[in-house]
This record gives C-alpha cells, structure tokens and sequence, in this order.
C-alpha cells in the first residue's frame, strides 16, 4: 500500500501500552487520558477511544468545542472541558453531559442559569499561577457552589489543581494547599468526589498528589515529561512516527550553498536530499542546521535552513533514492530518532514538537504488536 508523501503514523497498541504502565505507577487513583490539542498533535477521536479501550476513566480536554467533539464521534465517557471564553455555549455541554471547570463565581453562576444540572469541577489556584479561584475567593465560591448544588441547578463532582513542576519544594507546598482547599470546601458543605491534582509528571514523582484521579497527558504517547529520564526508563513507547517520502536527489560539488542565506555548504562532492517537510507543517525553523533524519537506518541533520515546505539533508555518497522515507522523530527503540532530540535541536519541548504538527501531513493509524 502507497504511503502518504507526510505522514504522521500513530500506533494505538502503544499508547494502550502506555496507559497499562502508567496504571502501575498511580495505584488505585482513577486515570484521566487527556486528549486537548487533537490529543497532542495525535488526533483527539481515534486516541480517545483507545484511551477508553484500554481502561481510561475519564477524557481531558481544553475546551466544549474539543469535547463535543468526541461526543459526535459516539464517544460516551465522562469528559471534563476546562476552559471557557466570554462566549462559551454551556447549553450544549450541559445536553451533552461534560463536566465543566470552574474557575471564578461568576463562571459558575453563568452555568447555574443554563437549562439542566450541569456537572462542574471547580478548580482552585494552589500556585501556578494561571486560571482557577485564588484562596482568598474560595470561601465565595465555596459557599456559592453549595447554594446552586441544593437548589439543584449543579452538581459538583470535582475540586481540582494543577503544580507547577517547579521542584519537589514547590509541589509540596502545592499539595498542602490544595488540602486546604478540600478542607475549606468540605467545611462549607460540598462533598466533591473527584479530587486531582497531579498531570503525568506530579503522578509519578509526587505520590502525595495523586488522590482520587491523575491526568495523564504527554505520557499516554510515550513521551517523557522529565529532562532527566527517558520515556524507556519509564516504560514509555513513543506513539508517533513522523516520516516523509524523498522528493529529489542530486550531485553537488564542493563549496555549494544549501537553502536560504547559505548556512551551510557542501565540504565535499556530495548528494542532496530534499524532504517535503517544513515550518508550513509544523518543523521548527528552529532546529535549522540540527534536527535529525534517519534515512535508510542511517542518522543524518538537516542542512540549512528548514524552508516553509521543505527542508535538505546531506546525505554524502550514501545511496539514498526518490522515495526513501525520510524519518524525523519515532520510537528511539526502532532506530528513529525522537522528539525529545528535535525539541533539543529546536530548544523546546517534547509537548510542542508533537503538538505544533498540522499542514499537509496525513494522519494513519496502525498498531504494531
């Protein structure tokens, strides 16, 4: 079968793979597998629903728009959707029964006065610093929770945070203030059932921050969320693979400039491969001159400047020909390179190497056990 010229190849038995070994790590704490941003550049539908597949409780996504759309795909787990502009249309999320996060009183209100009773998850600020209540305004949004909760206009199923990542010190201080805060919300009369604080990296280096569900984002693709440990210690299978079909070779003599303003040039009598990849897809500019190509087993780095949709690798007297797959980042176990190495070539995460993927590449879905 004709592969696609881009292609971004998801193996679902690996994510499956992932959301196991990950189980081992959490205990008994429920596990939400959160799938915003087409889960991480992996695609949202066929990654929710191997989430589901392989035990996920829950599915974690930014917005209503995100998760409704899961919903028209037929997928029926419990969904929380976190994040609301001005305009957010809670009707819909409320027929289609998503949780909805809660950040201040008012957002709270706007939800109560929509038709139904919805389920909302309020979320609390414990110090990092973004959205959620700030303690001084838990008391009030405390007390206006449990006033909707027994008119019966909501349902308040979760208190949840996020940490930091700023040391063990900070996500200490963290977990001691979001007891606080389920402390301060039972005191006021709420009883909420679902209490998480941790995301992959408090889940597996913070065993306090667990509680009752952990959100599990970067590590569900096999990715790790730690500079210092790869997602092999971890257990991990990277799922993605990111590939492209050679377009063009040629000969060039030594001293030859390669791609705008020159950066590189030839050292000798070589052969130029051209990869039909580039920023317009997603490639950081800024890995120019470093990112890494596996072509044939053999690992090269792009030469030049990545271009808006190509790139150039100098491949030497290997013998490299149209239509070879060119493979940017995969399953380091299997040869590839990995995105961690490209968000090291492009001083940047692993989150946004995967994450930032769009343009012509085609999404495929196989499985390799």
């Amino acid at each position: 079968m004709t592969r696609p010229l881009r292609e971004a190849r998801v193996d679902l038995d690996a994510v499956a793979h992932n959301i196991h070994a990950l189980r081992g790590y959490i205990g008994d704490a429920k596990l939400m597998i959160v799938v915003k941003s087409r889960a991480y550049g992996h695609g949202a539908v066929p990654i929710a629903r191997a989430a589901v597949a392989a035990g996920a409780d829950w599915l974690g996504v930014v917005d209503i728009p995100e998760a409704l759309e899961l919903r028209a795909a037929g997928i029926s787990a419990p969904i929380l959707a976190w994040l609301h502009g001005a305009e957010a249309d809670f009707d819909l999320a409320i027929a289609a029964e998503i949780d909805l996060g809660i950040h201040y009183r008012e957002q709270l209100d706007r939800v109560a006065a929509a038709p139904g009773v919805a389920s909302v998850q309020l979320k609390v600020d414990t110090g990092l610093g973004r959205n959620g209540a700030a303690e001084s305004d838990w008391p009030a949004l405390f007390a206006s929770a449990v006033e909707h909760e027994r008119a019966g206009r909501v349902r308040v199923r979760g208190l949840w945070s996020h940490l930091a990542n700023a040391g063990p010190e900070h996500d200490l201080a963290q977990v001691a203030a979001y007891e606080r805060a389920i402390t301060e919300a039972r005191a006021a009369g709420l009883d909420p059932e679902l209490l998480h604080l941790a995301s992959t990296a408090g889940a597996l280096r913070v065993p306090s921050a667990r509680f009752a569900l952990v959100r599990i984002g970067i590590g569900s693709y096999g990715l790790s969320p730690f500079d210092d440990v790869t997602s092999a210690d971890l257990g991990l299978r990277p799922a993605l693979e990111l590939s492209a079909g050679i377009v063009s070779v040629k000969r060039a003599t030594a001293g030859s400039g390669v791609s705008y303003g020159y950066d590189y040039r030839t050292g000798a009598e070589t052969t130029l491969a051209l990869v039909p990849l580039g920023y317009g897809d997603g490639i950081p500019r800024q890995a120019s001159g470093r990112g890494p190509v596996s072509i044939n087993g053999q690992r090269y780095r792009v030469a030049g400047r990545v271009a808006m949709d190509q790139f150039v690798v100098d491949v030497g007297d290997d013998d490299v020909a149209v239509g070879d797959r060119a493979i940017l980042f995969g399953d380091p176990s299997a040869g590839a390179p990995s995105a961690d190495d490209w968000a090291r070539a492009a001083d940047t995460i692993n989150y946004e190497i995967v994450t930032r993927l769009g343009g012509r590449i085609e999404w495929t879905y196989a499985a390799r056990d």
